[in-house]
């Protein structure tokens, strides 16, 4: 057995002839009365108590710990007594994701994990918490696919906490928990014809922001963030290495998503726009902290600023000039005189990079050159994405069958022959 069991409501003493005998301590009566006592895997002392009469029940419990630590499984008591929220703060400052990242996990988790189990001790969670939390989720998240990404980074938590030897099983991994199902929706391109409304209906100085997205396939933040220098209009490419983020409410130059830099041909019309926005709105320098917004600072000459020359804020620019355009291209309604636009997630800028998509499938490019341009870290993904905007094989199999049979009928022994016969 793993340690042993002190009684403290006895202690032996030798008289003076040496015999033992058992002798009332002054705790006898009051208190617990036995104390399990072990040494566990990193060399410390561990205990437990017991009241009276209960000295098989700490037997029982040293048996227990004994046979987790010869199986591998065991779990230390005092360890396991940090709470959801504070393994969680470690484990957030530990990370080696950018920091916007960081922040949209921490915010997930601060709203929507901590106020319903963060404040349960990482030892006693079972299935039946995650369950019920899940179900919270379903009452307060409406959004499938965001319920989907607070659930996995309270997983992430709990298997690193499986890691560190602070539980024996990740909750959200039992069979009888449902993770949120992602929503069963389709990418449904714009028509070209929305996608000119809409940049019609944009300021000027934003109007080729359109060209990049619809004709080139760039994120929003990477057309803010889009360089002079990294546009070769002589042969054809834009190098798409920056992006302009909102770190903490504050701007910064940070890689592209994933950190994945890619090339992305330049066709003619777009490279034709670009120049032409740069005629009418010179590109202006703009300095902005590397990643962070403690980070070293790095100036690039930018296509896109605002009207004060500083680099375009996302949320300004949504609010201020693509949700009018949408209204005036009849996509959203109108707003009322001091009422703010409906919400329009499908309608996002992130539109154009599925227009963009949709063009290139349906003049025959491959998936993985597709995957390839919209800086996708795994062609699957695309696939998965674009797969119902691929033109349709039953037409090539018409076609294919259509021709050897005209070619058949040209000579006498074709089918039709056949038939006669």
């Amino acid at each position: 057995m793993a340690g042993h069991i002190q009684d403290r409501w006895y202690k032996t003493e030798a008289d003076l002839n040496g015999k033992t005998n058992r002798a009332k301590t002054d705790r006898f009566g009051t208190g617990m009365r036995y104390r399990a006592r072990y040494v566990g895997p990193d060399g410390t002392e561990k205990s437990k108590s017991f009241p009276d009469r209960q000295k098989r029940l700490a037997e029982l419990w040293l048996a227990q710990i004994e046979a987790d630590m010869a199986r591998g499984q065991y779990i230390d008591p005092k360890a396991s007594r940090i709470t959801f929220q504070q393994y969680s703060a470690k484990w957030l400052s530990a990370q080696t994701s950018d920091i916007g990242t960081r922040h949209a996990v921490e915010m997930r988790l601060r709203l929507h994990a901590f106020p319903y189990i963060g404040t349960r001790p990482l030892g006693s969670f079972q299935p039946g918490h995650i369950r019920s939390w899940v179900r919270q989720l379903d009452d307060t998240v409406p959004a499938a696919s965001y319920r989907r990404a607070i659930f996995g980074n309270v997983s992430a938590v709990l298997t690193a906490a499986v890691d560190d030897g602070l539980l024996p099983k990740n909750p959200c991994r039992a069979e009888s928990v449902k993770a949120p199902k992602p929503s069963p929706t389709r990418v449904k391109p714009w028509p070209a014809e929305r996608v000119f409304l809409v940049r019609a209906g944009l300021p000027g100085r934003y109007r080729a922001t359109i060209d990049l997205g619809g004709g080139c396939g760039l994120r929003q933040g990477e057309i803010f963030g889009l360089p002079t220098d990294e546009a070769d209009f002589l042969g054809g490419w834009l190098h798409v290495a920056y992006q302009v983020k909102l770190i903490r409410g504050r701007p910064v130059f940070a890689p592209p998503k994933g950190g994945k830099e890619r090339d992305v041909p330049l066709p003619c019309a777009v490279g034709e726009a670009l120049a032409h926005h740069m005629k009418i709105y010179p590109p202006v320098e703009i300095t902005l902290p590397w990643r962070e917004p403690d980070g070293p600072s790095v100036t690039k000459k930018l296509f896109f600023t605002n009207s004060e020359g500083q680099a375009v804020r996302r949320n300004a620019f949504n609010l201020r000039a693509w949700k009018p355009a949408l209204a005036s291209a009849g996509v959203i309604p109108a707003s009322e005189a001091g009422e703010k636009y409906e919400k329009a997630p499908e309608h996002g800028m992130h539109a154009l990079r599925h227009f963009y998509a949709s063009v290139l499938l349906d003049a025959g490019e491959n998936i993985k050159a597709l995957s390839q341009y919209l800086g996708h870290s795994d062609p699957g993904f695309t696939l998965r994405t674009y797969t119902h905007l691929m033109p349709s094989s039953e037409g090539r199999t018409r076609k294919a069958v259509d021709g050897v049979y005209q070619a058949a009928c040209e000579t006498d022994d074709g089918p039709a022959t056949a038939q006669a016969a």
